[in-house]
């Protein structure tokens, strides 16, 4: 089992490692994309919740969904700062230790990412009731980020 990590722990690994990648400049059209992308993603989430039974399998769309909206409308924000990461890891540690001002918590995203891969690379089920604890939090930190985004864009 991995050792708990700090987001400066994970970002400082991270930097040594050589996984925040500079971007050369900032393309705009590729931030527009990746937002796009996100609006997608969550419009989709949306759509097949519908109606949904709690303990449906499809849960585990919804929930990997919006955490791929949050992923990449943060990927588009961090453009910004002429940055991208290899993993998800270092997006979100990038993210909170270099934008205290957004008052996003590293707990959050390290909670939801491993619930991600565990439902991704291990068979891990996920229900309505995981949804429900994680989607208030999730959606505000996606139009927390959207705000922020859409100042930097013309």
């Amino acid at each position: 089992m991995e050792q708990y990590r700090t987001a400066a722990d994970a970002l400082k690994k991270c930097e040594l490692k050589g996984s925040i990648l500079p971007l050369a400049n900032i393309d705009k059209e590729q931030i527009k994309s990746l937002l796009d992308l996100s609006y997608g993603d969550l419009l989709a989430a949306e759509k097949l919740s519908q109606g949904l039974d709690a303990k449906s399998i499809l849960w585990n769309n919804i929930y990997t969904n919006y955490y791929d909206a949050l992923h990449k409308i943060i990927d588009a924000f961090l453009r910004f700062d002429n940055i991208t990461s290899l993993n998800h890891i270092c997006l979100f540690a990038y993210l909170c230790e270099k934008h205290p001002e957004l008052e996003l918590n590293w707990d959050f995203f390290e909670k939801i990412r491993t619930k991600r891969n565990g439902i991704n690379y291990y068979g891990q089920k996920t229900y309505q009731i995981d949804w429900k604890h994680i989607e208030i939090q999730t959606k505000l930190y996606h139009k927390t980020i959207e705000i922020e985004l859409l100042k930097k864009l013309p």
